[in-house]
């Protein structure tokens, strides 16, 4: 009867020991399959400039966080979430903060128009962000009252540099340059072929909350920082991004280019989404090889 009563006691223990085994493989997997399905963030500044996109998602959710929207939804059955931010870069740089602790995503793509700095680029092309940089960080010359005022002997501001002053930090006197992804760049490049309204370049984006309509100044920025186009929000994006540690890159269209005449055209934003669709799908095909 001892051994046959022993024997009845183990089984509770030998149960719960295979569910406690079933349940720590469960979970398990379910943390891989949530590694492996880190949605990728799509931003877009204004209504014209994200919801074209949003259109394109399937089985499409939204949600808000303060007057940032999110639409989530998938793309070859990989999620994939557009952010309306809002114009600006502290828009920008919020509601890149709060979808990166909301989300996590496994790469951000901030996308939208800009103005064109280089010549040699027109209305409808497209400018890979190899390089994004605040051109709003600037140090004014010292300068007495009634001396005027010397913007093209403005120095650069890296607020990146120390955590002392800025303002005060002979090292921070240089310009801060967020490098775009390389395996988010080598997605956008193999496509761009699809792309025929207009050539795909990689080149350096430029942001500020100023909107530069000085064909002296734009030049000025053009031959100084060696941007190829203007807008206001992609360095805040990628600011947060770095420290975050999430592979960003920017994806930036001409709607209109003042050094070459180029009028603004408001379809632009429509085509410059309809390209980075393209570049999302071959990036979900790369995750899914790793």
């Amino acid at each position: 009867m001892k051994n046959l009563f022993t024997r009845f006691a183990l089984i509770p223990v030998l149960l719960l020991s295979v569910l406690a085994g079933c349940s720590s493989g469960s979970g398990s997997d379910s943390s891989e399959k949530d590694e492996a399905q880190q949605p990728i963030l799509i931003e877009g500044p204004m209504p014209i400039e994200a919801e074209k996109f949003a259109e394109r998602l399937e089985d499409v959710e939204e949600e808000k966080s303060g007057t940032f929207v999110f639409y989530k939804g998938t793309v070859d059955g990989y999620p994939v979430i557009v952010s309306k931010t809002g114009k600006g870069m502290e828009n920008t740089a919020a509601a890149t903060a709060v979808a990166i602790e909301k989300y996590d995503p496994a790469a951000i793509i901030n996308q939208g128009t800009s103005g064109g700095h280089d010549p040699d680029l027109h209305v409808f092309d497209i400018v890979l962000g190899k390089r994004t940089t605040n051109l709003g960080s600037l140090k004014t010359s010292d300068i007495d009252e009634g001396q005027g005022i010397e913007s093209t002997e403005w120095k650069p501001m890296d607020l990146m540099a120390s955590e002392g002053s800025a303002g005060e930090d002979p090292n921070a006197e240089k310009i801060r340059y967020y490098k775009g992804d390389e395996e988010l760049l080598a997605a956008a490049n193999s496509v761009k072929d699809t792309y025929r309204k207009g050539k795909v370049v990689e080149g350096t984006i430029g942001s500020a909350d100023v909107w530069n309509n000085e064909f002296d100044r734009i030049n000025w920025f053009h031959e100084k920082y060696g941007t190829s186009v203007e807008e206001m929000e992609g360095a805040a994006a990628a600011q947060i991004a770095k420290a975050y540690d999430v592979p960003f890159l920017g994806i930036r269209i001409l709607s209109n280019n003042k050094t070459n005449d180029g009028e603004y055209n408001p379809d632009t934003a429509a085509a410059n989404q309809e390209y980075v669709y393209e570049v999302v799908k071959e990036y979900i095909s790369t995750l899914s090889k790793k």
